[in-house]
Formats: structure tokens, sequence, C-alpha cells
């Protein structure tokens, strides 16, 4: 997966945009309501690479099950995997473990109760 291509999915996420916060080579893809980080991409020992959070049981789940996944790089390695994204782990994956950091990071909804 190119950069291009990672960004371009981070960005089709409602409410969600780019960022710099860490200077060149790290772009950050927030939620614009919380100003939460759900995707941070950058390049690491010659690859390129996002760190998304994820449920701790399920992290050590892919990183058991794909190659590509280890913890998080500069990050909470319980909460945060590091995805290699120019290796051979399919698109679709990819695209669960951003979808399931999006939803991990978005703002809580306020549920209005009635009496």
């Amino acid at each position: 997966m190119t950069i291009e291509k990672i960004m371009e999915h981070c960005l089709s996420y409602p409410s969600s945009y780019e960022d710099h916060p860490f200077g060149d080579g790290w772009t950050a893809m927030r939620h614009q309501g919380n100003k939460k980080i759900f995707a941070l991409i950058y390049n690491h020992d010659e690859h390129l690479c996002v760190n998304l959070k994820c449920n701790p049981d399920h992290a050590d789940f892919l990183r058991k099950a794909f190659e590509e996944v280890k913890p998080g790089y500069h990050m909470n390695k319980e909460h945060w995997n590091t995805v290699i994204l120019d290796g051979d782990l399919p698109e679709d994956e990819i695209h669960d473990m951003v979808h399931h950091s999006f939803e991990l990071t978005k703002p809580k909804s306020s549920k209005k109760h009635t009496s």
C-alpha cells in the first residue's frame, strides 16, 4: 500500500483530517471532534508504516497472525500496533485495522436521557 492510498483511505472516514504535529515525515490522521489521532503514518527502517490503536487482546492476536504487525513504535505498546504497509498484508486487513482504530478513538456520542 502506498502513502497516497493509506492517506486517502483514512480521509474517507467522516470528520477526519490530516495533521503534522511531529514535523516532516509524520502524518497524523485525526478526528475533528476530539482531535484524537487514529492513524500515524511515517517511514521507519526503510518501510512505510502506520500506527493504529487496537484493543489489547486483538492487538496480540494480530501480532501473532501477521509478521507486518508489531508493537506500536513510539506508542503505548499495549494499545497501539505498528503496521508495515509495504509488506504482504492484504489491503482489506489494513482497512479493518484502520476502521478499528477509528472507532476506538472517535468522539463519544452524548446520549440525551429522557425522564
